[in-house]
């Protein structure tokens, strides 16, 4: 019998690539969002996931039904970024429907939960001024410095998956996710090649959509990782100049970490991804 596995915004552009990704590996998949999907790929219910009852009724449905327990929870339902709402919005959003899946996964014994953190909780993506991080490159142990309420509401998610596993025992990996892209955004990223500026604020950072969805997969599969945060970044750059000398034009005061970052790799250490996971990069941004 397929196991089953509950997809938050399974409806968007991340969603949508976990779903397939899942479905592929034999695991029967529901997903719960706002709206339906524009491709029926599984089951989908409609839920306010500001609602902890909806939240509670939607995951115990399939188990309920025959007492076939739910796998895991991958939660990628949110407001998506900085200023699309108003500042309380997207902090209560993200906040309150992130600790509902946690509290009803908890209830109903689910044992896994996967997070979308972002690397916006470092703070550089949405600050008012840009500031270059502490050193290069950036891993789990840096600062988060958000000053906005969307990286804010992800550096509190995290914390809430640490004292859910303190309180149950449930795995939770939370992923500070870079910008994620599909086949199809690789021509408008590639535009910006003579424009670099553009992508500074976050570094020059992506993970094309199938990688990502193949680390939400492994950190399902995988048991008794705890509670743990995991930088979700490709090895390379999204731009055509080498990291030595992204650093010398926009963070000179970095440059003695520049050989630690060679040809266009990474500002971003996915060192963690790996070694925990076992997850390879599968799509690189110059072959796309």
């Amino acid at each position: 019998m397929k196991k089953r596995i509950v997809v938050t915004g399974g409806s968007g552009k991340a969603g949508k690539w976990i779903i397939k990704d899942l479905i592929e590996h034999g695991y029967e998949v529901l997903n719960l969002d706002w709206k339906l999907p524009e491709e029926r790929l599984c089951q989908t219910l409609i839920v306010d996931l500001n609602d902890l009852g909806q939240v509670h009724n939607a995951l115990s449905q399939l188990s309920i039904r025959d007492r076939q327990p739910v796998e895991a929870v991958i939660h990628f339902a949110a407001i998506p970024e900085a200023f699309i709402y108003p500042n309380d919005v997207t902090f209560r959003n993200n906040v309150m429907n992130t600790y509902n899946i946690l509290e009803a996964a908890a209830n109903l014994n689910i044992s896994k939960v996967v997070l979308a953190s972002s690397e916006s909780s470092y703070g550089i993506v949405f600050a008012n001024q840009f500031f270059a991080p502490n050193y290069l490159p950036i891993d789990e142990s840096h600062p988060q410095l958000s000053e906005d309420s969307y990286g804010l509401s992800k550096m509190v998610n995290e914390m809430t998956g640490e004292a859910f596993h303190r309180r149950t025992g449930m795995q939770v990996i939370s992923f500070r996710l870079g910008n994620i892209l599909e086949p199809k955004d690789y021509p408008r990223v590639r535009q910006t090649f003579e424009t670099p500026e553009e992508r500074v604020r976050i570094l020059w950072s992506y993970i094309d959509v199938r990688d990502m969805a193949a680390a939400c997969r492994l950190a399902v599969e995988k048991d008794g990782l705890g509670a743990q945060a995991i930088i979700l970044a490709a090895d390379d750059t999204s731009t055509n100049l080498p990291s030595e000398e992204l650093i010398n034009q926009f963070m000179p005061e970095l440059a003695e970490y520049a050989e630690q970052l060679p040809g266009r790799a990474s500002f971003l250490s996915n060192a963690k991804l790996k070694e925990m996971l076992g997850w390879q990069q599968q799509h690189f941004f110059m072959e796309q």
